[in-house]
This record gives C-alpha cells, structure tokens and sequence, in this order.
C-alpha cells in the first residue's frame, strides 16, 4: 500500500511539473480558460479534499481514544476560541477601508473588513506566540548554564 502511495505521488508531481511547463503566458487573456491551469486546479482540489479528510480522520480517531487527548483538545480550542474573540474585538470595520476599496473597484462591506482585520490579528497573534515559543527556552538555556 505504501509503494502504491508513493507511485501514485509521483504520478501527480509529474503530472504537474508538466502543465506547469504548459501553462500560456500570464499576457495571454484567455490564459484562465486553458486546460493546463483548469488540470492543476482540480490537481489542488483533490490534494486540499484529501489533506482535510485524513486530517479530520486521523485526528478524531486520536481524539477519541483517550481521555487526556480529549481534554487537550479541548483546550486548545477553548484558547483559539480566545484568541480569535480577543482579535474580533480589536478589529475594526474602518470605513475608510470600504471606500478606499470601492475607489479600486473591489465592492465589500464593513462586515467584510472586520473578518478580514479579525483573520490578520489571529495570524499576527499565533505567529508571534510562535515565534516566542522558538526564542524563549534557548534564551532560558543561555542563562540557566
């Protein structure tokens, strides 16, 4: 099953080292009508359903066979759910945005802008916890030795 995997794997990896060398010029207008790029769209679908499915499998079959799995998770999610209620409240529906976007001829709204503003502070809010969770025990090493 394993070979079959990888065999399939490197079907798709030259499949679409392929038409990427066939994709039309980015001049061409009707370069969004070829085959070449509908072919690698459904090639990133298939690969995005497949990436969701076995994570949610995998992921409630784990979760489901412990307890302590099972409290974990929930906290983790208890903190996400923070951290994006935390981003929610210091986004803002600038209106200015809305009409600076209008001006360049892309129609939202202002609840549009909030969940934009809201995904950026999440992203900015767990990279940083990230990038601190990196630094902080080599840090703690230089001085503990």
């Amino acid at each position: 099953m394993n070979k079959l995997i990888k065999l399939f794997l490197i079907l798709i990896g030259v499949t679409a080292t392929i038409l990427w060398f066939s994709l039309p010029s980015g001049d061409d207008p009707d370069a969004i009508n070829s085959t070449a790029v509908n072919a690698m769209f459904i090639i990133m679908y298939f690969l995005l359903t497949t990436a969701i499915l076995a994570t949610l499998v995998f992921g409630s079959i784990k979760w489901l066979t412990k307890p302590r799995n099972r409290k974990r998770a929930l906290l983790a999610i208890s903190i996400f759910s923070v951290v994006i209620a935390i981003a929610y409240g210091f986004s803002s529906n600038n209106e200015a945005v809305v009409n600076t976007m209008a001006q360049r001829g892309v129609m939202t709204t202002e609840s549009t802008v909030k969940i934009i503003g809201t995904g950026l502070n999440v992203f900015f809010t767990l990279a940083i916890v990230a990038i601190l969770l990196m630094v902080l025990p080599s840090v703690k090493k230089l001085f503990v030795k």
